[in-house]
């Protein structure tokens, strides 16, 4: 499996291709960021993060894109920007068929590094550790990135869109049904409740 990490951003947004190895391993393919200039209009600069996501997805035909799922934040002026190029990189993949799957920054962290509280310079690390890089990427846009696509990699049971329309492949389908016998086995058996009639 290919998949191109997204980390949404208006004024750098993280793409990164990674492909799957047999054990669980991951091999990086390319990493990058995409800009644009903070004084230009946000029309032009969402057009020129949509001209370059088209460019990864055209270059590297992935069979999935995972893209951050964008939370509220304190400053609304940056999850604005972050959600709009996050819609950027669904339309684009979905023009192409290519599904896409939301990840959350907690679930990214926990996959790469084990703690869902990493702090980015642990998830660069990690990530350089995991495809077997001399250097950590940067900015932490990239790393982010490529952290988005290793998750989907060991996690392709997350929040896959595309609704009927996608369907899992089969190494996905054995995945999600691992993990939904994992979190059975941990859940503790439910007493039924005793219904009182009156």
């Amino acid at each position: 499996m290919r998949v191109l990490g997204v980390d949404p951003g208006l004024t750098r947004c993280g793409v990164g291709v990674v492909d799957s190895r047999r054990g669980r391993r991951a091999a990086l393919v390319g990493v990058g960021v995409l800009g644009s200039a903070p004084g230009t209009s946000t029309d032009l600069r969402l057009l020129t993060i949509a001209d370059g996501l088209e460019s990864w997805l055209d270059e590297h035909t992935p069979d999935v894109v995972a893209v951050e799922r964008v939370f509220a934040q304190n400053n609304r002026g940056t999850v604005m920007g972050t959600a709009q190029v996050a819609g950027l990189a669904m339309v684009a993949a979905a023009r192409r068929g290519v599904p896409v799957a939301l990840h959350t920054p907690s679930e990214v962290k926990a996959a790469v590094t084990g703690s869902g509280r990493a702090e980015k310079a642990q998830v660069q690390r990690m990530v350089a550790s995991i495809l077997r890089l001399d250097t950590a990427p940067s900015p932490a846009d990239a790393a982010d990135a490529l952290a988005l696509a290793i998750t989907h990699l060991w996690r392709p049971a997350g929040a896959l869109q595309g609704g009927d329309h996608h369907e899992l492949t089969p190494a996905q389908r054995a995945w999600a049904a691992a993990e939904h016998r994992a979190r059975g086995r941990q859940r503790a058996p439910r007493t039924p409740r005793k219904e009182h009639v009156r």
